[in-house]
């Protein structure tokens, strides 16, 4: 098979040994791939995959059709539509998936929507009900809500009850967010330098990291909750204790693509059930946004694009 692998920084289209599925593993012939922070520094030798993982093949989610089957799978047939979410690896012709994190690919989905959806969705749902027990009726934050675990986050929010709050940096997307989140509930969009007066906010999903983090524990409800899942503005920030003790408040922070097996088999389960029926109808609540998609022969292009920013929802990898 062939696949995107970081050479030196670099991301080459190469030859490698097609992957031989162990017990409960599924092998996937990938259609669409998509793409993630945790992949722009994977490149730069920054966050390395997980043991199990190919440590040069970059891709935490995926979506294909099933090629092989290991021993003892008992949910999924070959030529199954499914999407995964693996440790790394998915940007390649061949996967290997776990039939625990694997689901069925709802029939409304193209391709590119199911190779983007896996990781997002995962990572926002499990950071706004596992981790911060979101509830009916609260008010929750979401910072950078225009790229896919943000908009993922927007919409799983509004559908379970609560009002949302998003921001975004670029004027010219809010339109678009604004109009995805309210078709799933109550939402609005306001630039990032103007949510504090929009608060309380019972919950933060914080996504830009270290810039936000003083005016987060201003705009904190009582008994507010706080979850760091991104860095992408800095990592370093100092926190007022005694705000956080006034308020109440939890501080914490979140990352999916390390943790066991089991943990993330959960996730995934929790997405299924509570995720993917809103995904299924003839008109589905549920959006999963793509920029733009690229060959995977042109990773490096994809790259860049993610980098520049800008963007509203998901880059997808696609195979012709």
């Amino acid at each position: 098979m062939r696949a995107v692998t970081v050479v030196d920084g670099r991301l080459e289209w190469r030859e490698h040994p097609d992957p031989d599925p162990g017990a409960g593993e599924l092998l996937i012939d990938v259609r669409a791939a998509g793409l993630n922070s945790a992949d722009m520094l994977q490149r730069k030798g920054l966050y390395p995959a997980p043991a199990g993982s190919p440590p040069d093949i970059p891709g935490m989610e995926l979506a294909g059709e099933v090629a092989a089957l290991g021993r003892d799978v008992a949910r999924f047939a070959v030529g199954d539509r499914v999407m995964a979410l693996v440790g790394g690896g998915g940007q390649a012709e061949l996967a290997l998936a776990h039939e625990r994190v694997t689901i069925p690919v709802p029939d409304a989905l193209t391709w590119p929507q199911a190779g983007g959806f896996p990781e997002v969705f995962a990572t926002a749902h499990d950071a706004l009900f596992t981790q911060c027990a979101l509830r009916l009726g609260e008010h929750a934050l979401v910072h950078g809500a225009a790229g896919g675990v943000g908009i993922a986050g927007v919409q799983l929010a509004a559908l379970a009850g609560a009002r949302v709050t998003a921001t975004v940096r670029n004027p010219d997307l809010r339109h678009e967010v604004t109009a995805i989140g309210t078709r799933a509930g109550r939402a609005e969009v306001v630039a990032p330098d103007a949510f504090v007066e929009r608060g309380p906010f019972d919950v933060v999903l914080e996504l830009i990291g270290a810039p936000n983090i003083a005016s987060d524990l201003d705009a904190l409800a009582v008994g507010g909750r706080v979850v760091v899942i991104g860095v992408g503005g800095g990592a370093g920030a100092e926190l007022d204790l005694l705000t956080l003790m006034a308020k109440r408040g939890r501080i914490h922070a979140s990352t999916l693509r390390a943790r066991p097996l089991e943990e993330k088999a959960r996730a995934v389960q929790l997405v299924e059930a509570h995720v993917l029926p809103f995904l299924r109808a003839d008109e589905p609540i549920l959006q999963v946004p793509v920029a733009a998609t690229f060959p995977m022969t042109d990773a490096e292009a994809a790259y860049d694009r993610f980098v520049a920013g800008g963007k509203l929802g998901k880059l997808v990898l696609t195979r012709d």
